[in-house]
């Protein structure tokens, strides 16, 4: 009689061990697909840092092609990223190691020297200081020490005409509309009375 446990020729055991090896590889393939690997993440890193440098290069300079940075646009992005915190690193440390490049305007390349200098001299780790500066968001975007509400309310009480005093709270009415001359410069009153009279058409000749 012929065996059951054989299908042409092909044992079970030997289809069950061939269906468990693929399930095998195909779990293996999953993980080592699904984990991230760090050089995506460096070269992420690496691309935020190159448009970072190119934006900062042309902050206040609308002629940079954005190859080259100076001091005070590698300053103001220090500060930005809190690279320069006044006690480890300081704008005097960026000084003395920027004009070590014997330059005035860095390249990329010149200016990740300079960083790597700046790093080993001061003991930080030069990959936190590429990352901050990779990730400090656009020049220009950051608010003083009490940040955007109290900026807005100084403006705010310095433009409150009711808490004007002495001769600019005359400039302005009720309303806070401005009265123009009236408001900056005493007019002659040919009314015929006196200065300061209070009873002004409240006579009746007849």
């Amino acid at each position: 009689m012929e065996n059951t446990n054989e299908i042409n020729g092909t044992s079970v055991e030997s289809v069950t061990n061939n269906v468990a090896n693929v399930k095998i590889n195909d779990s293996t393939t999953t993980d080592s697909s699904s984990t991230p690997g760090s050089p995506a993440t460096g070269a992420s890193t690496v691309s935020s840092f190159a448009a970072a440098f190119k934006s900062f290069s042309k902050f206040g300079d609308i002629k940079s092609d954005g190859k080259h940075i100076t001091l005070s646009q590698s300053d103001k992005w220090m500060k930005q990223a809190k690279v320069i915190d006044g006690k480890k690193i300081t704008t005097t440390d960026t000084g003395i190691y920027f004009k070590k490049q014997k330059s005035m305007k860095l390249s990329m390349e010149q200016y990740k020297l300079y960083l790597d200098e700046l790093a080993k001299a001061k003991k930080v780790e030069i990959g936190d200081i590429k990352n901050k500066l990779a990730n400090c968001g656009a020049p220009g975007l950051t608010h003083g020490p009490g940040g955007p509400s109290k900026s807005a309310s100084a403006v705010e009480r310095l433009t409150d005409v009711s808490k004007y005093t002495g001769s600019h709270k005359q400039r302005f009415d009720e309303t806070g509309k401005g009265k123009g001359i009236s408001g900056r410069k005493d007019l002659p009153d040919a009314s015929g009375y006196v200065q300061g009279y209070q009873n002004k058409d409240t006579y009746k000749a007849h």
